[in-house]
């Protein structure tokens, strides 16, 4: 263990570096969804597009305090000013099962490059909730079993990290065995104690948030940075009425339609038009609650699906300058609809736990 805390301390003092906000790339969103549906969405918070090729992601799997070759792949591509790029697991064969089940069409759509399609050649991008990623810069080496560290990666430099590389998070009954275990809700966010929060669910990076992680934390708080939405929603009619399979189960629908965009301060331009035209809303996330404060210009607030199908409407009064929302029935990610007294409409996304 000492020769284990030794290796990770030399490993982030030696890439660590004073890193300004909004000047380098950084994970946006993170996908941990059932089966094969795994993805990662990148965010370029400078002005310029960024080649992804001078950089490579890594999974520590199970606690590991190491990562080779094996467990890592370069990126490719390009992320545009201000954009995302969205990297997803490459399974793609309809009549795939098991290990080998594709990933579901919903998010096929949603990705700019497939990555790992052998889990023999590279397994990256196979993580579940319990497994750390690594975002960095470099060229990897060819040798499958060469470490990964500052000595063996040309150009190495930490990007950011998700999760606490060489913590094995425990499941809900405290166990830290296997593929069942997450980060959870409460403190130290290892042992399974509150809710588990990086299993089964998508992780998105919350807009304050202007830089990566580029050392190692010492406990990884999963709400700290990023807000964490289900990994599949159930599908509601107009009326906000559960559909129905021809078995009689609930039809579900993955929750990734917030792949593709990333609302972040950074962008200071859209920062600004959104303070200028939309209410304030929260909290947000809400455990169901949500309260917008209108000011006097909304005469109408549409609770939208992320499928796009309206859910609630409200009508405000002249005189309205606050409206209780009561969203408690719902989870996922909805959108706020607001239309003010100039008939112009914005929208405002809300993530109900």
């Amino acid at each position: 263990m000492k020769q284990a805390l030794l290796f990770l301390s030399v490993f982030f003092s030696a890439t660590l570096f004073a890193q300004n906000t909004c000047n380098e790339l950084f994970i946006s969103e993170y996908v941990e969804g059932w089966s094969n549906n795994k993805a990662l969405e990148i965010y370029n918070p400078t002005n310029n597009a960024i080649d992804l090729s001078g950089y490579f992601v890594s999974r520590y799997s199970n606690g590991a305090t190491t990562a080779t070759v094996a467990n890592s792949i370069q990126l490719s591509g390009t992320v545009p000013a201000k954009g995302v790029y969205v990297a997803v697991l490459q399974k793609l064969d309809p009549n795939g099962t098991g290990q080998e089940a594709p990933v579901w069409d919903s998010l096929q759509a949603r990705a700019d490059g497939f990555y790992c399609p052998d889990y023999n050649v590279t397994n990256a991008f196979y993580w579940n909730g319990n497994d750390a990623v690594l975002l960095a810069k470099g060229t990897l080496p060819t040798t499958a079993t060469t470490v990964i560290n500052p000595t063996n990666v040309t150009g190495f430099a930490i990007v950011d990290v998700f999760g606490k590389i060489g913590e094995n998070p425990a499941n809900e009954t405290g166990t830290a065995s296997g593929n069942d275990g997450a980060w959870s809700s409460q403190f130290p966010y290892s042992t399974g104690a509150g809710i588990l929060i990086t299993k089964d669910h998508s992780m998105i990076r919350k807009s304050t948030i202007l830089k990566g992680q580029v050392t190692n934390p010492s406990f990884f708080d999963p709400l700290l940075e990023w807000d964490s939405i289900p990994a599949v929603v159930v599908r509601l009619d107009a009326n906000g009425d559960t559909l129905f399979g021809t078995s009689g189960n609930p039809i579900l629908d993955g929750n990734w339609t917030s792949l593709g965009s990333h609302n972040c301060d950074c962008n200071s331009i859209s920062v600004k038009e959104t303070v200028a035209i939309a209410p304030s809303v929260y909290p947000n996330p809400s455990n169901g609650i949500v309260f917008i404060k209108t000011q006097n210009q909304v005469r109408k607030v549409q609770v939208v699906s992320s499928l796009g199908q309206q859910i609630k409407e409200y009508n405000l009064s002249a005189n309205q300058s606050v409206l209780e929302l009561d969203l408690s029935a719902l989870q996922g990610v909805y959108f706020l609809r607001m239309t003010n007294t100039e008939g112009e409409q914005t929208l405002h996304k809300v993530i109900i736990r």
